[in-house]
């Protein structure tokens, strides 16, 4: 039975905190985005629009500054410690063809999609 004092958003949280039990860096990541996403949500439904705070997309609202704006925090987020000092603390980009706000935006993408299957449970 749902507790009618607390919101979806919350109850999604707790759903995704009981379990969601990540192993790599990436997942912990992803689900530590998930978490974020949800903290600040006001609407009582969650919807990916509405988890996307008017941007069009997850690249938008990585690149428009919703999420972490500093390589260095997307980095210690996304990466494993050799990772990291592999790309210099961030200093050195994912790849040739991706930065690190567009991991971002993967990253974010995939944590909508771990909140909107939590949310059916919530």
């Amino acid at each position: 039975m749902k507790n009618e004092n607390t919101t979806q958003a919350s109850r999604t949280a707790q759903i995704i905190n009981t379990t969601h039990n990540p192993q790599s860096a990436w997942a912990k990541g992803v689900r530590a985005y998930a978490l974020e996403l949800l903290e600040s949500y006001e609407p009582n439904e969650v919807t990916k629009q509405g988890l996307l705070n008017g941007a069009a997309g997850w690249s938008e609202y990585s690149y428009g500054g919703n999420a972490h704006i500093f390589d260095q925090d997307i980095a210690e987020s996304l990466c494993t410690p050799s990772g990291l000092k592999a790309k210099r603390g961030g200093d050195l980009q994912p790849n040739s063809r991706t930065t690190w706000l567009d991991l971002q935006a993967r990253a974010l993408g995939q944590a909508c999609n771990m909140i909107l299957d939590a949310a059916k449970l919530a």
